[in-house]
Parts: structure tokens; C-alpha cells; sequence
């Protein structure tokens, strides 16, 4: 029985009323009258269910259609403003146990070539990050309690927070490894890391288990609830995704909400941010062979349902996507992108020779960090380098109120605008500066409190004498 509340996988994730939520939404997909109440309800802000989610999806009438783009528009803007966040991954270590067959870290896989860093390669490559202007990281290894045990990364981070290099710092680490102990959950808090990401793949349970035939994680269960042990273990900020490919994405599409719905049902704060990564080629996984891949008008519609399902929620594409895609997509929802990702064990510092190649997956976007800032300022975006919440303890149900009301606009408008100036001072090329400086300049003007407003300017101009870090 579908329960909500419910520490059980099976439970929160209720594969009958799943299927049972697709036929309801199959059918009511002309239904205007129901369609449209739906939209109002969404106008709240308030977020929809999963069903009358997987009805807006579902929906093939054009004009209900458009009103859904505009209101996932429009509902971003509300809760997000124009800031898009900057990040990018930091591969540790491609060592797996795991025999999952749609990623080449699977231990099969004998001619890729495996790598751990050392932490001096971490510092190298954490020094090539700063040197970017990066200011976010977010860990990925592959699960081996030998090569990868909890104690190494934690190792990693402690390197990393420790890494400061002439004005650059990462000021938070968020981690994405596999799923584990309330113990070891603890460990990470304690470590400092801002948010535990983990993407459930697929939540079709009979699909999962066929697509991770070897390792321990098989166990859907354990797999599946572990996001319930983060937060047990005191992590407040939980992130989660499927790769959609994998298995139908309206099953996906409800699986998902429904575990956004769990967590706000069971600690009363829903996942901090959502992913929406697609399968791509990679090493020996041919995508082709995974035949519910998904084109950009469905991977458009579901970025601006699940906005307008889960309104409070940072959602995330990475260089995965193309440019074109990316674009369209940040329209409808997205509010952080990775930018100038590698995802090889190294090869920031210096590129991986050809014959010692050990990506994830493809990189589809391969701009630098400073083109695609650019790109965002030129589209009126603010990229930000802001981390401000996190080292403020604005997190878990603190963040949430506030971004539920609205209210983290007043100071996360003005962090974004400094942080940018920092990457305009320290990073950016001549022509970047110039249409950032133009960007601040106009945005300090929407700063509607005279007193934060006054602050702010007050810190840009520090930033330009060289001062660092300021924040509400």
C-alpha cells in the first residue's frame, strides 16, 4: 500500500500506484476542465501531487501546453529569480564493485583505465578549479570499500576545504558516492559537505535490478532509502535524479515526486535539489541500446513539470546536455549548471593522455567556465558563485521556509551579484568583465531594500580594491 510516511521503499515508492497514477493521467489528457485546475492549483506555489503532476505532463492539448511553459517560467523566476548557480564535478576515483550496465565503471569493464587520486593530484586538480573561478565542487567515485572507503573521502575533503590558492577557495563540497551507513552519513556531516546527492537511476524495481545485476547495489531497497539515513544521519540538504533512458520516464517522472514527496511527508523538507541527467555514450555503453531514450521536447516538458510540481527545488543539468539544450531548459526551471566539466579522474590539471581515457560519460557541452558565464550573462542570467546559505546554516527546513516564501531572494540576489564580481575581478577575460560589470550595474538597481542595497554596493566596491567573501 502506497504510504507516503512510510521508511519503506516499496512503500513510498508504490509501484501500483504508480501505474495507477499513469492511467489516470492517460486519461484525463484532454480533459481541459481538469487541466485547468491543475494549472491553478499550481499558480499557488505551492506544488502539485504526483498525480495531478503526471496529468500536466501528459497533457497534448498545445494551448494548456504553453501555459505550462510560461508557468514553469514564470514560478523559477519567482523563486529563483535570473541567478543560476556554477558547479562542477570532481572525479576521485573510477574503482567499482558494481556490475550496472549502463555505466562503463562497472567492474567488468577490464580496458578502461582505473585511477584514484592522491591528494596531492587532489590539490592539483582542486588548484586548476580555483584557477577557473569555481567556488563549488560536487565529489564522484565509483563504490569500492577498498579502494574508496568512507575514510578517503573524507581525507579528500578535509584536502579540499583546506586548498586556497592566491584568491581562490572551494567554499563548498557537495558529495554524490554511493549509498551508506547512518554512521557514515554522520561522518560527511561532520565533514562539512553541503548537499548528499544520490540518483536513484530508475524506480522501477524490477528494472533496477536487471540493470545492476552484481554489487551491493542490487539492493534496490537499500538503495532507495538512503536518502532517509542521510537525513538521519544529519545531512539536511539531499539531491536527488533518475537517468532517464533507463526505463519509461512518466514511471520516472512519478517515482521521483513521489520520493520528494516521502521526504516531506517523513523529515518535513523535500530534496534540495533535482537532477535531470539523460544516459549518454560512454566508454563501452552504446546508449542506443537503451531503447526509452527520450527527445528534447519530452526532456523540455519534464524540467518545466517537475518545476511547477516542486517550486521550491534547485534543479540541476550538466554538460551532458548541448548548448541548444541547455538553453531551452534553463527557461523552463534549471537553476544550476556545471560549467567546463571533466568527467575523467583528473584532467583538469592536465589532459588525460589517450590511451589512459577514464570519462563517466561524454561531455556534450565543452565550453570553458568563462564562455559559458558569458553565455548566461548575455542571456540576462547571473551566474553565482554563491555558497552563502550553506556556511550560514541556511539549510534543510531553513532553507526551505525561506525560499518557500520567497524571502531568500533579499539576500540571495545580492550574494550572487558580489560573488560574480569576484570571478569578474580574479577570472575573467576582458570581454566577460565588460558585459558583467553592465549586468551588476544593472541588477543592483532591483535590490529593493535601500539597506541591503547600500551594503552591496558597498561590498562591490571592495571586491574591485581586492577584498573577498562578503555575504548576507
Amino acid at each position: 500500500m502506497y504510504d507516503p510516511k512510510s521508511s519503506k521503499a516499496e512503500e513510498f515508492i508504490d509501484h501500483a500506484e504508480i501505474l495507477e497514477t499513469l492511467e489516470y493521467a492517460h486519461a484525463n489528457r484532454h480533459n481541459a476542465a481538469l487541466i485547468d485546475e491543475i494549472i491553478q492549483k499550481a499558480r499557488q506555489r505551492k506544488g502539485l501531487s504526483h498525480r495531478d503532476a503526471a496529468v500536466l505532463l501528459d497533457c497534448d492539448i498545445d494551448e494548456k501546453n504553453q501555459e505550462i511553459y510560461a508557468l514553469a517560467q514564470q514560478i523559477k523566476k519567482d523563486f529563483y529569480g535570473n541567478r543560476i548557480v556554477m558547479f562542477a564535478p570532481l572525479y576521485l576515483s573510477n574503482y567499482c564493485v558494481n556490475g550496472c550496465v549502463y555505466c562503463p565503471y562497472h567492474y567488468k569493464n577490464k580496458h578502461i583505465a582505473r585511477k584514484k587520486l592522491t591528494q596531492q593530484e587532489i590539490r592539483d586538480e582542486v588548484i586548476a578549479l580555483q584557477d577557473m573561478g569555481h567556488k563549488r565542487l560536487a565529489l564522484e567515485t565509483g563504490e569500492d570499500p577498498v579502494n574508496n572507503p568512507i575514510e578517503y573521502v573524507l581525507e579528500s575533503i578535509r584536502t579540499i576545504y583546506g586548498i586556497k590558492h592566491k584568491n581562490g577557495a572551494i567554499r563548498r563540497v557537495n558529495v554524490n558516492i554511493a549509498a551508506t551507513t547512518v554512521e557514515n552519513y554522520s561522518k560527511l556531516k561532520d565533514a562539512g559537505i553541503g548537499t548528499y546527492i544520490l540518483f536513484q537511476e530508475t524506480y522501477h524495481k524490477e528494472s533496477y535490478e536487471k540493470l545492476h545485476p552484481t554489487g551491493p547495489k542490487h539492493d534496490y531497497a537499500y538503495h532507495t532509502e538512503a536518502m532517509d539515513r542521510a537525513m538521519t544521519g544529519g545531512i539536511d540538504d539531499v539531491g536527488l535524479g533518475v537517468l532517464f533512458g533507463l526505463e519509461l520516464y512518466r514511471y520516472e517522472f512519478a517515482g521521483l515526486l513521489m520520493h520528494a514527496e516521502h521526504l516531506e511527508a517523513a523529515f518535513g523538507v523535500g530534496p534540495h535539489t533535482i537532477s535531470v541527467p539523460r544516459i549518454r555514450h560512454a566508454d563501452d555503453i552504446d546508449p542506443d541500446v537503451f531503447d526509452n531514450s527520450i527527445n528534447d521536447d519530452i526532456f523540455a516538458k519534464l524540467v518545466a513539470c517537475i518545476r511547477i510540481a516542486v517550486p521550491y527545488t534547485g534543479m540541476i543539468v550538466s554538460t551532458r546536455e548541448s548548448q541548444k539544450c541547455r538553453e531551452r531548459v534553463l527557461h523552463l526551471g534549471i537553476s544550476q549548471v556545471s560549467g567546463a566539466s571533466r568527467t575523467s579522474v583528473g584532467g583538469y590539471a592536465c589532459p588525460e593522455p589517450e590511451d589512459e581515457k577514464s570519462e563517466q560519460f561524454d561531455v556534450a557541452d565543452t565550453r570553458t567556465l568563462d564562455e559559458v558565464v558569458l553565455w548566461l550573462m548575455q542571456m540576462g542570467y547571473i551566474p553565482s558563485f554563491c555558497t552563502a546559505c550553506y556556511r550560514e546554516r541556511r539549510t534543510g527546513d531553513r532553507f526551505m521556509s525561506l525560499c518557500k516564501s520567497g524571502q531568500i531572494q533579499n539576500c540571495c540576489h545580492p550574494n550572487a551579484l558580489m560573488t560574480l564580481q569576484e570571478y569578474l575581478q580574479d577570472y575573467a577575460s576582458p570581454a566577460t568583465r565588460t558585459v558583467g560589470e553592465a549586468l551588476i550595474a544593472r541588477e543592483m538597481a532591483h535590490i529593493p531594500h535601500p539597506g541591503v542595497k547600500a551594503i552591496a554596493q558597498d561590498n562591490l566596491e571592495k571586491i574591485v580594491r581586492g577584498s573577498r567573501d562578503f555575504r548576507f
